[in-house]
């Protein structure tokens, strides 16, 4: 988790990075700014308050980590800080070559240095990489000798961070730990600032551990067991259910404590457990068999997990629990499958 309560901005420079694709050009500044107080306390609310998921990155490179470029740079920065203003002109050149989409906009790039960052108990420094692409109006009303006039200004939104991330240092030897934002281009042909700019993958942490498991979960349960077995939709739904109170209810994941809690029959436990390997070839991941839970994984993975039975365009179902209290039956006179369901008091 990361806390910014004594956080503060230390150094900073700007540069217009343009889309390359539209033939656009950077422009860039001759120095750092030099800004007041006031100032940097309203830019640290726009640069970091977005940052609020517990998931994070590593850099990484496919031969040499030292030939990832915004690794490079930052480490550069760490070293120094008084580098920052020159390392900035590499990085926006870098972002630059990377702005080929026909999707990216052009905008202010800033490369923030900031002091004292809570990750977990360690305060630490950090590099801010941000990009401002869009714009709002906003209206300025002031008074004249005899009225007041309105005017329209176009500006930036500081409650609305289009794209950032901090690298803080820490486990340089992995490739520092980073956390991302992106709230422009969610579509996997315009993910260049992650997979292009940064080039960033995620952190095997309890995080990722809680994760993946909880998606081959899933997969196993909604996709691989209709294959093997005679399933109703009602036992999925028990299944999803008992495995979303486990992992709210567990600080720490056994893998065979799970199964055993969850499946309880030995056939389905060797179903998971084959389809576990199938699972790790097929996504290209490590599941591992024991991790302390992140509750925050959780969270994010249970509003995918979904305890309904949709029934024709009719109705819908919602099990919270008790799979004896549902009852799916077939009705000879309609030809129509229908569903009991018993309970002691409406509400």
């Amino acid at each position: 988790m990361l806390i910014f309560s004594e956080t503060t901005i230390d150094q900073i420079a700007v540069h217009k990075v343009g889309s390359k694709y539209n033939e656009e050009n950077i422009r860039f500044s001759k120095s750092s700014l030099n800004l007041d107080n006031d100032i940097k306390d309203l830019l640290s609310k726009y640069f970091l308050s977005s940052f609020k998921s517990n998931e994070y990155f590593n850099f990484y490179h496919e031969s040499d980590l030292n030939l990832n470029e915004v690794f490079h740079y930052t480490a550069k920065i760490f070293e120094n800080p008084d580098t920052l203003f020159d390392q900035s002109v590499n990085l926006a050149k870098h972002l630059y070559e990377n702005s080929t989409h026909p999707n990216i906009q052009g905008g202010e790039f800033y490369t923030v240095y900031f002091q004292d960052i809570d990750f977990e108990g360690d305060v630490v420094d950090a590099m801010g990489l941000f990009k401002s692409e869009t714009r709002e109006t906003f209206l300025k009303v002031y008074p004249t000798e005899e009225n007041y006039a309105i005017e329209s200004e176009q500006g930036i939104d500081i409650k609305k961070l289009d794209k950032g991330c901090l690298i803080l240092n820490l486990e340089k030897e992995n490739g520092f730990i980073v956390a991302t934002v992106d709230k422009t281009n969610k579509g996997e042909d315009a993910r260049y600032w992650i997979d292009d700019f940064l080039k960033i993958k995620q952190r095997e942490d309890e995080y990722y551990h809680t994760e993946n498991v909880m998606k081959m979960y899933k997969d196993f349960v909604v996709k691989q067991m209709p294959n093997e077995y005679e399933v109703e939709r009602a036992d999925q739904v028990d299944l999803i259910n008992k495995s979303k109170k486990f992992f709210k209810e567990t600080d720490n994941f056994q893998l065979e404590d799970f199964s055993e809690q969850v499946f309880e029959d030995k056939n389905l436990i060797d179903s998971f457990n084959n389809y576990k390997k199938v699972y790790e070839s097929e996504n290209e991941v490590q599941i591992s068999n024991e991790f302390e839970i992140s509750s925050s994984a959780v969270k994010k993975q249970s509003r995918v997990f979904k305890s309904v039975i949709k029934l024709d365009k009719n109705f819908h179902i919602y099990v919270h629990g008790n799979r004896e209290y549902i009852v799916k039956g077939f009705d000879e006179k309609t030809g129509m499958n229908f569903y009991q369901v018993f309970f002691k008091e409406e509400k």
